[in-house]
């Protein structure tokens, strides 16, 4: 929990902005140089993740209960529907005889076979989104980190929330910090959830700001990619923006082309 002895007000809507990608560009970079430099700001910054994280798994527990209650719901609904769709079927049945209603069941199917398809905000983001690959069995050495290349192989197989789970037992010290928290933001990224798509960003965002790490440039990538998939389009632009100037980051041209693109919507 964030330590009640220290004050995040002067501080509060700085961070908030910051974390939000409310911040310009240049806000940003100036911002991330404070962070390097100013150890109060620092020690802020910390308190009001652990101070997000607390909060966003409180409401976590709400929210699962809101998502139950809307599943009830939408069956009723549904079964309600279902029941007056079949009144209705057996009404025009019994109005316009088998011939006129194979008639419009015909015209049905031919229109539903030659309109034109409209993309899924899914199918949108698969054909944009690079996933992360994942570490090799070579870096992962098995015989040595076998939660991790458990991790790994969950991964692969498309089973995230145990993969995060069983990576959560893997030591820092036998992973490093920056690793730890680069595949937790892609882990959480990869659900279907929109609260986790939000939960991804803290970690991705924190080895973005790490310049020395390796894996720097490929979390800003993701970071960007995660702002576009919970609606954050400005924060998602910038971010994109820098990975696409930036002649290292292997995920260059898959941002240009999102940039270019009309996926992403014009601010």
């Amino acid at each position: 929990m964030t330590p009640p002895s220290f004050d995040l007000r002067p501080y509060l809507e700085e961070l908030e902005r910051f974390a939000d990608g409310q911040m310009t560009p240049a806000e940003q970079a100036a911002f991330e140089t404070r962070l390097e430099q100013d150890a109060t700001l620092y020690q802020a910054y910390q308190a009001y993740e652990q101070l997000t994280a607390d909060l966003r798994w409180v409401a976590g527990h709400e929210t699962l209960h809101q998502r139950l209650v809307s599943l009830d719901r939408r069956l009723d609904q549904r079964q309600e529907a279902l029941t007056r769709i079949r009144r209705r079927q057996r009404k025009t049945q019994q109005q316009w005889g088998a011939v006129v209603v194979v008639g419009v069941l015909a015209l049905l199917a031919i229109w539903m076979v030659l309109r034109p398809a409209m993309p899924t905000p899914e199918a949108t983001w698969a054909r944009y989104y690079v996933p992360e690959a994942g570490l090799s069995d070579t870096v992962v050495n098995e015989s040595r980190r076998p939660l991790l290349a458990e991790a790994m192989r969950q991964y692969r197989d498309g089973h995230y929330a145990p993969a995060l789970h069983t990576l959560r037992r893997v030591p820092a010290s036998n992973l490093g910090q920056d690793t730890l928290l680069y595949y937790s933001g892609i882990l959480l990224l990869s659900q279907e959830e929109p609260e986790q798509f939000r939960a991804a960003q803290p970690f991705l965002r924190r080895v973005a700001m790490q310049s020395t790490s390796p894996l720097a440039g490929r979390a800003r990538y993701h970071l960007g990619m995660a702002y576009w998939r919970n609606q954050q389009i400005t924060a998602a632009r910038n971010t994109l923006r820098a990975v696409a100037n930036d002649a290292r980051n292997p995920y260059q041209d898959a941002a240009r082309q999102l940039l270019r693109s009309e996926a992403l919507p014009q601010e």
